[in-house]
């Protein structure tokens, strides 16, 4: 199995389209809600794929390498999971031309482009579907839909029961699988906007389409089309089976946004179990998986990270400083960077506030050096994890990343209180006398008296790095 070679690189930015920015106001539905109005299940409030490549220089500037988009063929919805049309860009978002211009533009600044792929449902409005409702029992497309028995009630109250549907919505009907016309409807897809010029796709929902034949012809399709692009499951468990030569590439690293929030976010999680599931979950994956896994701190399906955190953004920077130390692709989810906050959705999908002075500033230069250093060090994309130590009582843990001479430590304390934090020399694997740098602040520690040590504020952390040859 090979993994595309970019993604251990990769520094990601999860888009919610109708949310991030309103590039061409001639193209907004009837009825727009003002920008900034609170998210409702229907409302949309203008954001389209020009607003995205009008704000680039933004993205570029922060660091990232990566596109990730949430759902923009046709549907009727914001969240865009009930596609009527796979093969149109949503008119709201804009046209193909616009979607071109933002690719190449994209790509000129050297940033990858994943796009959504909702193949286990559509919406009400797909042609077979349509046709279903139609033409019922006499309709072509009978098998292309799990249908118990007609008429199938597809708009009246309450839950689907005449057919499978996704959390039994309605507005969701499952496709079959199973028949051949909707797999060469869904390969046909999937190639077609890699031969398009995409980079990728992250895989909705894929384990309720729990068929390894399927996702092996699909991963051979789009692969066919471009070796390069990178498959990310969404599986929230983290089950290693769905990386394989049959499967993806990687998954949405969701256990370790468990885990993060658990330790880091002050839900209970204790220094050493933490310490210790970090290297567990990487022990369950090839190491070439294990570094091309999606790694989120929130999503348009969980409430925003500061939110988690209780608004504390000393836990909120924490996050942070171990999602860009661990192995895998750091991901952004719009407006985390700046402190935006949002219960559960659609609460979690407000629109990104362009002011600058509604930005957390101090955040978003965090995180903005946390993405450049990360690009600027091989150590912290590359390098081989360990686990050092940890303290249940002072809440504090210690990790390392190696490649070649290169070394990264990373202090942590998730107390409310100073602490100091103590590696022996032969723990740390360092040599008496030797130096490390603060990524952050420069400041220079020494190994001395068989030891590397520190004190930490409360809620806070080092990252500390030997001179670099990357």
């Amino acid at each position: 199995m090979t993994v595309p070679g970019w993604i251990a690189d990769a520094v990601f930015y999860q888009i919610f389209p109708d949310r991030f920015a309103n590039g061409d106001p001639s193209n907004d539905p009837p009825g727009v809600q003002p920008w900034g109005a609170p998210p409702t299940i229907w409302g949309f409030q203008g954001g389209d794929l020009r607003g995205v490549r009008d704000h680039l220089d933004y993205l570029s500037d922060l660091g990232v390498t990566a596109l990730l988009f949430n759902p923009i063929f046709q549907a009727t919805s914001n969240h865009r999971y009930n596609a009527m049309d796979y093969y149109r860009i949503d008119p709201r978002l804009g046209t193909h031309d616009d979607f071109r211009a933002l690719l190449d533009a994209a790509h000129g600044r050297g940033m990858r482009v994943v796009l959504d792929g909702v193949f286990n449902h559509c919406g009400r409005g797909f042609f077979a579907f349509a046709d279903l409702l139609e033409n019922e029992s006499h309709s072509p497309y009978v098998h292309w839909f799990h249908v118990k028995k007609f008429p199938l009630n597809a708009f009246t109250p309450g839950e689907a029961e005449n057919y499978l549907a996704w959390w039994k919505f309605k507005s969701l009907p499952k496709f079959n699988t199973s028949t051949p016309a909707v797999r060469r409807f869904i390969l046909g897809v999937a190639r077609h906007w890699v031969e398009q010029g995409i980079d990728g796709w992250r895989l909705d929902v894929p384990n309720e389409i729990d068929d390894d034949p399927f996702w092996a012809e699909f991963r051979q399709t789009v692969k066919d089309v471009n070796p390069d692009a990178y498959l990310v499951g969404e599986i929230w468990d983290g089950d290693p089976r769905w990386v394989s030569p049959n499967h993806f590439d990687g998954l949405l690293n969701y256990p370790l946004r468990d885990m993060i929030l658990g330790f880091l976010g002050g839900k209970g999680i204790k220094a050493a179990e933490f310490g210790r599931r970090t290297v567990d979950l990487l022990a369950r994956y090839a190491p070439e998986n294990a570094f091309a896994h999606y790694l989120s701190l929130g999503s348009h399906d969980t409430e925003r990270l500061r939110t988690m955190c209780r608004g504390d953004l000393r836990r909120v920077r924490l996050a942070f400083l171990f999602q860009f130390f661990y192995p895998g692709a750091p991901g952004i989810y719009y407006g985390d960077e700046i402190g935006l906050e949002g219960g559960k959705d659609p609460d979690s999908r407000r629109a990104f506030p362009w002011d600058p002075a509604r930005w957390d500033a101090g955040l978003h230069a965090w995180v903005r050096t946390l993405a450049h250093l990360r690009r600027s060090q091989a150590v912290l994309r590359r390098g081989e994890f360990r686990f050092l130590a940890a303290d249940d009582a002072a809440q504090t843990a210690a990790f390392t990343r190696r490649l070649g001479e290169d070394t990264a430590v990373l202090f942590l304390n998730a107390s409310d209180s100073a602490q100091l934090i103590r590696i022996p020399t032969a723990t740390v694997g360092l040599s008496e006398l030797q130096s490390l740098t603060s990524a952050v602040t420069g400041a220079v520690r020494t190994v001395d008296g068989g030891a590397l040590q520190l004190t930490l504020p409360p809620l806070s952390g080092e990252l500390l790095l030997t001179p670099s040859r990357s």
